[in-house]
């Protein structure tokens, strides 16, 4: 790989630090979960089942929402909320580019032992 295409994917990562972060707990992978059939919840129902208080799930989700996971929508006095499946795709894209990395490294590895 050379020494550009390094950096570009370095950059590609680094955008995309604030996403793992917050993918990074139990809670938010839970709420992700739980919106990953589409659905736009309130913040009752994704509280519903779950072993943290209601503002915390409220916490949780700011820190979704400001890493671009999920988007709220306010329906009257009720705010939704919904899961912005790009921001996975991102996600997705960044971890393929370290795979592509790693295999590299690693066929030069066998190469150097097999020599």
């Amino acid at each position: 790989m050379s020494n550009s295409s390094r950096r570009a994917a370095a950059a590609r990562l680094l955008k995309s630090a604030a996403l793992f972060a917050a993918l990074g707990d139990g809670t938010r992978l839970e709420i992700v979960a739980k919106l990953a059939d589409g659905s736009q919840q309130s913040i009752t129902q994704l509280t519903a089942g779950a072993d943290v208080t209601r503002q915390a799930i409220t916490k949780h989700l700011h820190v979704l929402e400001t890493a671009g996971i999920v988007q709220s929508t306010k329906r009257g006095r009720e705010t939704l909320f919904a899961l912005q499946p790009r921001s996975l795709e991102e996600a997705q894209r960044a971890l393929a580019a370290i795979a592509v990395q790693w295999d590299a490294a690693l066929g030069r590895l066998k190469t150097f032992v097999e020599e």
